[in-house]
C-alpha cells in the first residue's frame, strides 16, 4: 500500500488529484466544527447525549459528528443521497426521466441538475423541521422567525456546499466524490468509538480479561470487514454464447461472454431504507418533544435500536425482527425495480445471444429471475448479519458505538471502488496498483 502511494505521488496528474481530494477533505472537517448561528450549543449537546444510541446515533455518525455539535454541515450529504435514490426510483416510474437517462451525456446532465434541485428542496424541508422542533424545545438562543430562517439558511447552505465539494472531487480528484465525503465523515468518528470500546472493556480490567476483550473486539471488526468484502466481491457469472452470423463479407459472433450478477445486488440501500422507516417516527417525536406513554411509548421503544437484544427486556427485540424483515423486503424490492430480466433477455435475443441450455426469450427471462431470486436471498442474509451484529453486542454487552454494519458496508464499498479507480489510472502508466499488491 505504501509503495503504491509512493508510486502514485511520482505521477504528476495522480498526485494533483490526491492532493486536491485531501485538501477538500480538510475543508470538510473544518466546516464540521463551525457552529450554526443562533443555536445554544451547550444545551443542544446535553440533549444529544441523552439521544445517543437512539434514532440520531447513525445520523450523527454519517455527518462526522457535525450533528452532535450542530455545525453548519449538520445535515451532511444525506439530502443528496435521499434525492439520488428518489430520482433513481422515479426514473423507473416516469417515462420522461427514463428517456433522459438513455439520452447519453446530455440526459445525465439534466438528471444531475434535477437531483441538485431536489437536494436543496429536501435540505430546506429537513432544516426547517429541525429549526422549528429545536426552537420549541429551547435549543435556540432566541426562538423567532429570524433565528429559524438563519438556521435553515445555514444548514441548507452547508448541505449544498458538501454536494458541491463531492462533485468537485469527482471532477478534479480521485472520483467517487459524494461517497468519499460520506466515508470521511464516518471515519472521523471511528477513533472516538474505538476509544470508548477500550475504555469500557479493556482499560482498568485484569490483564487476562483485557487481552481477551481486545482480541474479541478486533476479531469481530475483522470478521465483519471480511464478510462485507465477500458480499461486495461476490458475483454469479451466467455464461452467454453468441451465435455466428454473416455481416457483409465477414463472419462475426461465436464468442462467449457472461452476465455478472452481484451477490449484494442492492448494496446498502435496503439497510438505509429499513433504518429510515423505523427511525422516522422516533426523530419526529424527538423534534416535537413527545416522550411516549402507555402503549405508544412501548411501540417507540421497540423501534429504538437502543433497546434491542437486551436480555432483561426481550419484548423490545420484536423491533429487530421487523428491521430484519424490512431489510430482506427492500433487498427484493430495490433489485426488482433496478434489474429487468425480461429486458436483458430481449436484448440478448436481438444480439443473437443465449444461455447454454436455455431457450431465448421468456425461458431466459424466467431463468434469470430464478437465479436472481436465490442470489438476493444470499445477499440479503449476509447484509442482515452485518447490520445486526452491532445491535446484538450493544444490547447484550452495552457496547454502544456510533458506527455499525451500515457504516462498515459504506466504508468498505467506497474504499474498494476508489482503489480500483486509482489502480486503473496507474495501470495506464504501467505502475503496479493497489489490488495487485
Amino acid at each position: 500500500m505504501l509503495k503504491t502511494l509512493k508510486n502514485a505521488f511520482k505521477i504528476k496528474d495522480i498526485r494533483r488529484k490526491l492532493l486536491f481530494t485531501l485538501a477538500m477533505l480538510v475543508v470538510i472537517r473544518i466546516g464540521s466544527q463551525l457552529p450554526v448561528p443562533g443555536v445554544n450549543g451547550e444545551v443542544f449537546k446535553s440533549w444529544f447525549q441523552q439521544q445517543t444510541g437512539g434514532a440520531f446515533s447513525f445520523f450523527d455518525a454519517i455527518t462526522g459528528g457535525s450533528f452532535a455539535s450542530m455545525a453548519i454541515l449538520a445535515l451532511g450529504i444525506n439530502p443528496y443521497i435521499t434525492s439520488s435514490i428518489i430520482i433513481q426510483l422515479l426514473t423507473i416510474a416516469i417515462p420522461k426521466l427514463e428517456e433522459m437517462q438513455r439520452d447519453g451525456a446530455d440526459g445525465k446532465k439534466k438528471i444531475a441538475s434535477l437531483t441538485r434541485y431536489v437536494t436543496v428542496a429536501l435540505a430546506v424541508l429537513q432544516s426547517t423541521a429541525m429549526a422549528i422542533g429545536f426552537g420549541r424545545q429551547g435549543y435556540l438562543t432566541d426562538y423567532n422567525v429570524l433565528s429559524v430562517i438563519t438556521v435553515v439558511m445555514a444548514l441548507t447552505a452547508g448541505s449544498a456546499f458538501l454536494m458541491w465539494v463531492g462533485e468537485r472531487i469527482t471532477e478534479h480528484g480521485v472520483g467517487n466524490g459524494i461517497s468519499i465525503v460520506l466515508v470521511i465523515n464516518i471515519l472521523s468518528r471511528l477513533p472516538q468509538d474505538l476509544s470508548n470500546l477500550f475504555n469500557q472493556f479493556v482499560i482498568g480490567k485484569a490483564p487476562a480479561t483485557a487481552v481477551l476483550a481486545a482480541v474479541i473486539i478486533f476479531a469481530i471488526i475483522i470478521a465483519m470487514v471480511v464478510l462485507v468484502i465477500i458480499l461486495n466481491a461476490g458475483v454469479r457469472k451466467i455464461p452467454v454464447q453468441y451465435a455466428k452470423k454473416v455481416q457483409g463479407r465477414k463472419m462475426v459472433g461465436g464468442q462467449t461472454s457472461s452476465i455478472p450478477l452481484k451477490v449484494n445486488t442492492s448494496g446498502v440501500i435496503p439497510v438505509i431504507f429499513a433504518q429510515s422507516i423505523l427511525q422516522f417516527p422516533l426523530i419526529i417525536c424527538s423534534l416535537v418533544g413527545y416522550q411516549g406513554e402507555g402503549f405508544w411509548g412501548e411501540v417507540l421503544k421497540g423501534m429504538n435500536a437502543e433497546y434491542w437484544c437486551r436480555p432483561s427486556q426481550p419484548i423490545y427485540s420484536i423491533g429487530l425482527l421487523v428491521y430484519i424483515v424490512l431489510i430482506i423486503f427492500f433487498a427484493h424490492f430495490y433489485t426488482s425495480i433496478t434489474f429487468n430480466p425480461l429486458m436483458i433477455a430481449d436484448n440478448m435475443k436481438k444480439q443473437g445471444g443465449f444461455i447454454p441450455g436455455i431457450r431465448p426469450g421468456k425461458p431466459t427471462s424466467d431463468y434469470l429471475s430464478r437465479v436472481l431470486y436465490y442470489i438476493i436471498w444470499v445477499g440479503a442474509t449476509g447484509l442482515t448479519i452485518v447490520a445486526i451484529i452491532p445491535y446484538i453486542f450493544n444490547g447484550v454487552f452495552g457496547a454502544s458505538v456510533s458506527f455499525g454494519g451500515t457504516s462498515l458496508i459504506i466504508i468498505v464499498s467506497v474504499v474498494l471502488e476508489t482503489m480500483k479507480q486509482v489502480e486503473s489510472q496507474m495501470m495506464v502508466r504501467n505502475y503496479k496498483g493497489f489490488l495487485e499488491g
